[in-house]
């Protein structure tokens, strides 16, 4: 968008009053519109697979979490449905920006639009980075404290964080709506978003200082201190079978070096952890630099933002990868949903030759 464009756009909005900016919408990855069809394909594309798969993924992850009772045997339970209902709300929420980009109107001004969709989306990821300091704190508490555990984190008090969480991240990022900055979105698939809300250092470095920065000093502190505890514990178990290799058959009942439940559980929730800050890092500098006004390009601003928000669906590929607990819910899920076309085909083979009915309809 040149000079002459950005000032006819400005003059066009000074009314406040909803208009069709097709004639000034440009799209992010800078292909432009294509000429047989007035819309920006490929950013259209892109969000309506994320949507897709984010909705897919985390229905998916609810209902297995239904169908497996042995998962909520974790008190980790709590924090990861509740994360799991946010990106389900993300990937609704990105039904908004494919509409914009259809031009389709939704009947509100479009400044109004992205100050709310920024803000709900903003928001649902701030839940989801709390709830993985919060898990990270859960499981710090089962390894160093494992004797007061059941009396320090009890169901009601997990409900409390959960509800506690949720009203910290819609209070942080309030200010958003009193003119102190955009509360973190880059992907101005708005046009207003794109050109008259900047984002503020201030407001960034509130939102670092108060989010970001805890969240992720608090998961580093607890997973190098829960690793180097189950460390120490492998090395432990390893010297006793060496010194007394002649009891070696006695302790058999003890996990192996490497295999105890908590550390494989921690594994898992690392490696949520992890891939959730490598999706959302280049978001997070590009934010920091485009506030500094060190950086603006709307390419990278599109594919920043929507590359943190695809982290949206990982939870559940990793936790069919890592866990075999998920793995038997999703295949009992899957049975179930099977069933009554299994148990259709059983009784006409049934009717043809008399047999044992099979397993999957006594789900």
């Amino acid at each position: 968008m040149n000079q002459s464009e950005l000032n006819d756009w400005r003059t066009v909005n000074t009314s406040g009053f909803l208009f069709n900016t097709s004639e000034y919408h440009t799209c992010p990855l800078g292909f432009g519109h294509y000429n047989t069809v007035d819309t920006c394909i490929l950013e259209t594309a892109i969000i309506v697979l994320l949507t897709f798969l984010i909705i897919t993924g985390n229905l998916t992850v609810i209902f297995v979490f239904h169908c497996a009772p042995l998962l909520h045997h974790y008190t980790t339970s709590y924090f990861i449905q509740t994360m799991a209902y946010a990106d389900l709300l993300v990937g609704v929420s990105c039904l908004v920006p494919t509409l914009s980009l259809l031009h389709y109107s939704t009947g509100f001004h479009e400044s109004l639009m992205c100050q709310v969709f920024g803000y709900i989306i903003s928001v649902l990821k701030s839940v989801s980075m709390a709830c993985l300091a919060f898990i990270s704190v859960d499981r710090y508490l089962a390894i160093t404290k494992p004797l007061s555990y059941n009396q320090l984190v009890t169901p009601c008090r997990l409900r409390l964080c959960i509800i506690l969480i949720w009203i910290y991240s819609c209070l942080i990022f309030l200010p958003s709506f009193f003119g102190w900055g955009k509360p973190g979105y880059h992907g101005d698939i708005f046009q207003w978003c794109a050109v008259v809300w900047h984002t503020s250092a201030y407001f960034t470095g509130f939102i670092v200082c108060l989010l970001y920065a805890p969240a992720a000093l608090v998961i580093c502190f607890t997973y190098f201190h829960i690793f180097r505890i189950c460390r120490q514990h492998t090395k432990e178990i390893s010297d006793r079978r060496a010194r007394f290799p002649s009891h070696e058959a006695d302790s058999a009942g003890e996990p192996g070096p490497g295999h105890s439940p908590d550390r494989r559980y921690a594994m898992v929730l690392f490696r949520i952890t992890s891939v959730f800050y490598m999706l959302w890092l280049p978001y997070i500098i590009y934010f920091l630099l485009e506030s500094w006004r060190a950086l603006e390009n709307p390419a990278l601003s599109f594919l920043t933002t929507w590359l943190a928000i695809s982290n949206s669906f990982c939870n559940c590929v990793i936790y069919s990868l890592s866990n075999s607990v998920f793995r038997l819910g999703l295949r009992r899920l899957s049975e179930t949903m099977c069933s009554p076309c299994l148990c259709t085909k059983d009784l006409n083979e049934r009717d043809a030759k008399p047999r044992k009915r099979a397993n999957s309809c006594s789900i």
